[in-house]
């Protein structure tokens, strides 16, 4: 079987963002914050926006206010961006329903995430999927992060699951490029890259795109790196993977990526708060620092 990434960008656009989820420092969704982040994705290059994701803290969103989320994003973005909604959970009859109320809220697309905590069987992540996959109209994207789900979804998982009609690709956070090479040649499946650090050399290998974390604060840097692979100017390409290794860093591998995100939104002015829940807490001083030196490098500006 050959991928076919033209229908993937499509289905979920290839500059993704797992949006973080503005908030007040009372803890409630921030709706201006919210309207100001959407515009500025779209205007730095964002054509998929993942609401409900890791970043966006799912593990403390409602239901209600991910529904109330899709809503105004879908709303907002119209047809700039693919809306691409998260609603996978350890529980299959809510992920079920959660799928279903994103899909009436005017979502794009899923994002599944491998069955957290519970810790089924690879069959049993199969039954799920596809449990899932069959309860909407809308296209599946896989969100496979073992180190956070405790179990990974192995390849011949992932080539049982490219079979359903829905289900048309992985947002890998494994890191295991080989494995993602696999998968992509002998499935229709479209990978995207989950790990801010590995971009480049997951796109080189064959990836549609990214699902990036700093995607919030430049979008834009990721749309070259994109277009430049997509051009075969492998050159250009790390000229641009160089120039984001220091906010990737202080993103990625500080206090936590929704956190540190959210802090870099807040520094320019793009949200009002960097307000998280718990059991999330904002950021120390040493972190903040490393992070405006970062940003200081890119000579970054609103």
């Amino acid at each position: 079987m050959t991928n076919s990434p033209h229908r993937a960008e499509l289905l979920f656009g290839t500059n993704l963002v797992a949006m973080v989820t503005p908030m007040r420092p009372d803890g409630t969704l921030d709706e201006t914050g919210l309207t100001r982040l959407v515009d500025h994705l779209l205007d730095t290059g964002c054509d998929g926006i993942v609401i409900g994701g890791t970043t966006g803290e799912s593990g403390t969103v409602t239901d209600a206010e991910l529904a109330q989320l899709i809503s105004a994003v879908s709303a907002q973005a119209k047809n700039r961006a693919r809306v691409i909604a998260g609603v996978g959970t350890y529980n299959t009859a809510e992920s079920i329903q959660r799928a279903r109320d994103a899909e009436a809220a005017g979502a794009d697309a899923l994002l599944l995430v491998c069955p957290y905590y519970s810790r089924p069987t690879q069959a049993g992540i199969v039954a799920h999927c596809i449990a899932v996959a069959d309860a909407t109209e809308l296209p599946v994207m896989l969100y496979d992060v073992p180190a956070r789900t405790g179990i990974a979804m192995e390849a011949a998982t992932l080539i049982e699951l490219s079979d359903h009609p829905r289900i048309r690709a992985v947002k890998d956070a494994k890191g295991d490029i080989f494995e993602a090479m696999t998968v992509m040649a002998r499935t229709p499946l479209a990978y995207y890259c989950g790990i801010d650090e590995l971009n480049l050399p997951y796109l080189a290998c064959g990836a549609t795109g990214v699902v990036s974390v700093v995607g919030n604060v430049l979008a834009h840097r990721n749309a070259e790196l994109i277009q430049a692979v997509k051009s075969g100017d492998l050159s250009s390409a790390n000229t641009v993977q160089r120039s984001l290794l220091d906010i990737v860093d202080a993103v990625m591998r500080t206090s936590q990526g929704a956190v540190m995100a959210k802090a870099a939104l807040a520094e320019l002015g793009i949200i009002p708060h960097a307000s998280v829940r718990l059991p999330l807490i904002e950021s120390p001083p040493a972190h903040l620092q490393r992070l405006a030196e970062a940003m200081d490098t890119l000579s970054m500006t609103v």
